[in-house]
């Protein structure tokens, strides 16, 4: 078995240590107080800074970004972070805009990790939608990444990436067996778009991880920006209201404390 040492950083950013490789997920690390800009005239203020900042991470070997495109993914110095980093991989649309070999890939395109003396690490895009039907156009691409590599008993470890939960996501429970889960939560709204919400909802959480059968899920993306309309403590409502077995494998961690799982 695997040992996967997982460090929730602050928002979706997650630092994953396993097997020899260090991988960053969505690097926002931009202080809290400025606004971003999110498009149809929307926008996000951050309300708190990474628990790591960028300059204590120590050297990162490859970068998962879900989306390029909102700042509550990618911020500035999460781009800084981006030009030291190994390798990129991201939407296509993201490796476009990044550049500097970044790799991008569809939903269920992949890509493998490769360094010496370590096993490979096979990374496989699975279906994001950002928000509603047909809203595409509008809030652009998103991937989320599933990360396989020899040694795995149970299963992949499975970053949603920005999504609400519809029938790519589900398709994602139905095609792989997900040992580990880092689902991006916070029921994202904006006052703008009304009940609008383009991320999941704990509720969307519980129903997921039920369909997901085995393994650990640990949430993220639902602290730190205002735009987020559901925190933990909505998290521990949904929570102690699920079945006994989803309320047993949901995993609510310390920001900045790294926590080991086996796989």
């Amino acid at each position: 078995m695997s040992t996967v040492r997982l460090t929730h950083i602050g928002g979706p950013t997650v630092l994953l240590e396993v097997e020899g490789w260090r991988i960053l997920t969505d690097p926002t690390f931009d202080p809290p107080g400025r606004s971003y800009a999110f498009g149809l005239g929307t926008s996000s203020r951050k309300l708190s800074g990474p628990a790591i900042p960028a300059g204590e991470l120590g050297p990162i070997d490859a970068a998962l970004v879900s989306h390029h495109h909102h700042g509550d993914d990618l911020d500035n110095a999460g781009r800084e972070l981006l030009a030291g980093v190994g390798t990129v991989v991201t939407t296509t649309a993201g490796a476009r805009d990044l550049g500097g070999g970044a790799v991008g890939l569809v939903p269920w395109a992949t890509h493998r990790l490769e360094a010496p003396g370590r096993p490979a690490i096979e990374v496989t895009a699975t279906p994001c939608r950002h928000g509603p039907p047909l809203s595409r156009p509008i809030v652009g691409d998103v991937i989320g990444f599933a990360l396989a590599w020899e040694g795995q008993e149970d299963g992949v470890l499975w970053i949603s990436g920005d999504t609400v939960l519809y029938d790519g996501v589900r398709e994602v429970a139905r095609r792989l067996d997900v040992n580990l889960a880092i689902l991006h939560l916070g029921a994202v709204r904006f006052g703008l778009t009304g009940p609008i919400r383009y991320s999941m909802t704990a509720h969307d959480g519980v129903e997921l991880v039920r369909l997901l059968r085995t393994g650990t899920a640990v949430p993220v993306h639902y602290e730190g920006w205002s735009h987020f309309s559901e925190g933990q403590e909505g998290i521990a409502r949904e929570m102690a209201a699920a079945p006994d077995d989803v309320r047993a494998r949901f995993w609510v961690v310390d920001r900045g404390t790294p926590v080991e799982i086996l796989m």
